[in-house]
């Protein structure tokens, strides 16, 4: 943790505006969740949801098991609730979804092409999602704007349109971390020894499914070890899509074959993609 614990000189004013939007979000849009990934800024996320006065009364927190999530990440669950005032709701795809999947493109689908990993993300994530995200008006997310060119403008609160038992409403997105940079992450877990991944000490800085996650080498952004053969405009599952839709449209050339990065130089995978 030293290499990053290393806050911003306005981290005061940072953590400051944090509490308050957690507090501005509990009270304005009840009832409100904290979508956890299990990761280093979520984590931050729940330490903030309980310094801002929050408990299991007045929000929620809910992680997607995709049924291939590392053991170190689902170890975090029970942390979270030894230590916090919260009940923490694991929601998982519907089996038989998940399971025509595999019998119909096998194990290792997501490598074969960009929309066989689009609708593995969508059985193993965004349908659960939807469940999980069911009722509420609020949700807390981990986004950062330095974490990957695809979240540099993300905003504080993003109002999300939905359709409610045919009726068109509205869901706010919240996003207390905007502002953060890893420096002021680490050096808050480390403040206040918050438990974290410890994959994250393994060169790991964003933790996904395991078969979709590898460690990161010197020069990589922090996302870039997510869906590391693909192209940098692909590189989201889809639970975070701006408001226009720009981060669900994907090139064509967002999916690179394998043979193309078989004999790659500019990365290291820790993971191979299986031959």
């Amino acid at each position: 943790i030293s290499l990053y614990a290393k806050p911003s000189p306005d981290f005061a004013y940072k953590l400051t505006h944090s509490l308050a939007l957690i507090q501005r979000a509990a009270a304005d849009h009840s009832p409100l969740t904290q979508a956890s990934s299990l990761g280093a800024e979520d984590m931050v996320i729940t330490h903030l949801m309980h310094q801002a006065g929050l408990d299991s009364a007045s929000a929620g927190i809910f992680v997607l098991d995709t049924g291939m999530l590392h053991a170190e990440t689902l170890a975090l669950v029970g942390r979270i609730e030894a230590r916090y005032p919260f009940k923490v709701e694991v929601y998982h795809p519907d089996a038989d979804a998940a399971s025509a999947f595999v019998e119909a493109n096998g194990a290792q689908a997501m490598y074969k092409s960009l929309a066989l990993r689009k609708q593995c993300c969508h059985i193993r994530k965004m349908e659960p999602l939807e469940r999980a995200l069911d009722g509420k008006k609020g949700w807390l997310t981990g986004l950062r704007r330095e974490q990957s060119a695809a979240r540099s403008e993300v905003h504080d609160i993003e109002q999300q349109v939905i359709s409610v038992n045919g009726r068109v409403a509205e869901r706010a997105k919240v996003n207390p971390l905007v502002e953060w940079t890893q420096g002021d992450i680490w050096h808050f877990i480390s403040s206040n020894e918050i438990p974290y991944n410890p994959l994250h000490d393994q060169f790991f800085p964003s933790i996904g499914c395991a078969p979709c996650t590898r460690a990161v080498t010197l020069g990589e952004d922090f996302r870039s070890g997510r869906w590391w053969w693909e192209n940098e405009s692909a590189k989201e599952c889809g639970l975070h899509v701006a408001a226009d839709g720009t981060h669900e449209a994907q090139e064509p050339a967002a999916f690179e074959p394998l043979s193309s990065l078989a004999n790659a130089s500019s990365i290291i995978p820790i993971r191979e993609i299986p031959a």
